[in-house]
């Protein structure tokens, strides 16, 4: 697929994630945008579904081939989509991206930051807190 038309997908594939229109992602993954392709700061659309709680949509990206565990570098939006769903307390996100093989240990900035657990936490969102512990999160 030509360079233009990527980009182009790219960007719609942005679109659909901020506007939460998960038939439209759908579609835009089967005329071949790529759902690890980051925009121009770096965030990947998966970390753009995770912070914003698009779990229906973060199934989606995951079932097309977007890693769980890649890091963002966007200003304002860096780190692991995970990381980021417990920040927000995005419960039913932290739960599609555990089942799509998030890691629930994985600190951000290249294991030197915070965990997930810390962010939920932090929030405080006792029931992502526990869902993660539940999956095996560890203190830290």
């Amino acid at each position: 697929m030509k360079q233009r038309q990527q980009k182009k997908l790219s960007r719609q594939l942005f679109e659909a994630i901020w506007q939460d229109t998960p038939t439209t992602v759908r579609a835009l993954l089967r005329a071949g945008a790529d759902p690890e392709r980051r925009d121009r700061e770096g965030v990947t659309p998966l970390y753009e579904a995770s912070v914003n709680g698009r779990a229906a949509i973060v199934r989606l990206l995951l079932a097309a081939g977007a890693a769980p565990d890649t890091e963002s570098h966007g200003l304002g939006a860096d780190g692991t989509p995970l990381c980021a769903a417990s920040c927000w307390g995005r419960t039913e996100t932290v739960r599609a991206l555990l089942a799509g093989g998030a890691d629930p240990n994985l600190r951000e900035e290249r294991g030197t930051g915070s965990s997930p657990l810390h962010w939920a936490h932090q929030g405080p969102h006792p029931e992502t807190a526990a869902l993660l512990v539940a999956a095996g999160a560890r203190q830290a």
